[in-house]
């Protein structure tokens, strides 16, 4: 009966967040589109066959498809559910009709519909954080190492406890979490610390590796600095006004997007792996992890982490993504005229091509990394 506590810790939880953020991510578009005096003909969670919906005053199809990977928002005159072509009988409209449909909107407002969607996941985010931060509170590590794990690359190097961080590659360090987070950053295997140790500032690089750690009942290698952080009882719980806890999480947003942002330049120059780019597979994984650790803050943090690279993946300037439709708003604003329509079509094909593309080498990793999980024990 193990493999329907599995489905239940995976499948399940990961279908339910998966649903919320691209209804999030819709219900942006739909709104905004509504504002402009768009109709909007579909609004749907899923593709393919329609397995329940229903319609609503002003006639929009709300419904839920059969494959639950995704969602879209099909606009009036639109030929297709990324509003990136229009429909073959949008010459025929009459003018009234044309004023309730996407593609005879001014590109301003096109924009202004495009940019919803990715701004809709970052406000989810935000109040996601605002609410752990107000209701539950914030205990703020400091970068100090309470414990240098024996054996491991921190201690090689000559890391003592209660030395405090200061900075990692030169990136300011404040708390364990910004650490932690740096670590993961590092390319090259080497981590140059900058640490304070007894009103001493003094330098050590530290050549990180593997060691093997326990995470969710399983053994496993990662790479680490090979320290841990002071205990609980040594820190301050922070239980936040509501002024601190919008400003702190505005600035947990920006820097989970800084460090999406910086990891992604990493691998289009070639200084890190794609192995870590990961799809649908990996984010199921992830899901059923936090899932076993019953820790309802958990999973409402991994939700906003999730939102906010949902919102920036689609701002990304690529013809089929949310991105794609912003940059041909902003050439159509410069230049005064709608794009020619072959030009979009053959935008949409290239975009569609990087995303099919993207998808398998996704894909791909993450079978490689379930087989490594589940059958590589070394």
């Amino acid at each position: 009966m193990s493999w329907l506590a599995d489905i239940f810790y995976y499948l399940v939880p990961f279908l339910i967040l998966l649903g919320i953020l691209v209804f999030v991510h819709e219900l942006g578009h739909f709104i905004v589109a509504r504002l402009c005096g768009v109709k909007v003909e579909e609004f749907s969670i899923g593709f393919g066959r329609e397995i329940w919906g229903f319609n609503d005053k002003k006639g929009t199809r709300w419904k839920i498809a059969l494959i639950p990977l995704g969602g879209f928002v099909k606009m009036f005159g639109d030929g297709d559910a990324s509003s990136s072509t229009a429909d073959e009988k949008a010459k025929e409209l009459s003018d009234e009709e044309k004023k309730h449909s996407f593609i005879y909107q001014p590109p301003s407002k096109k924009l202004f519909i495009a940019l919803s969607g990715p701004l809709a996941n970052y406000l989810f985010a935000i109040l996601i954080f605002v609410g752990v931060f107000f209701f539950v509170g914030r205990v703020q590590f400091p970068a100090i190492i309470g414990d240098v794990i024996e054996g491991g690359a921190a201690a090689e190097a000559g890391v003592l406890p209660q030395d405090r961080i200061l900075k990692l590659n030169g990136i300011e360090i404040e708390t364990f979490a910004d650490l932690q987070r740096e670590v993961e950053m590092v390319v090259g295997g080497v981590a140059n610390l900058e640490i304070e140790r007894q009103g001493e500032v003094i330098n050590l690089p530290v050549k990180l590796r593997p060691i093997e750690i326990e995470e969710n009942g399983e053994e496993k290698k990662k790479v680490l600095l090979g320290v841990r952080s002071i205990t609980v009882s040594m820190c301050d719980y922070n239980g936040m006004p509501l002024w601190e806890s919008v400003k702190a999480a505005v600035d947990e947003t920006w820097v989970m997007t800084t460090t999406t942002l910086r990891g992604v330049g990493q691998m289009l120059t070639g200084k890190r792996s794609g192995e870590d780019v990961g799809g649908v597979i990996r984010i199921a994984e992830m899901t059923g992890d936090i899932s076993k650790q019953h820790s309802v803050v958990s999973f409402l943090t991994f939700m906003a982490l999730l939102s906010i690279n949902l919102g920036l993946i689609n701002l990304f300037p690529i013809p089929v993504l949310d991105g794609g439709q912003v940059v041909i708003s902003f050439i159509e604003m410069i230049i005064r005229r709608e794009l020619n329509e072959k030009v979009k079509e053959y935008m949409f094909r290239i975009g569609l091509a990087l995303i099919l593309a993207l998808l398998l080498f996704a894909t791909w990793n993450d079978l490689v990394h379930l087989f490594d999980r589940l059958f590589v024990k070394d």
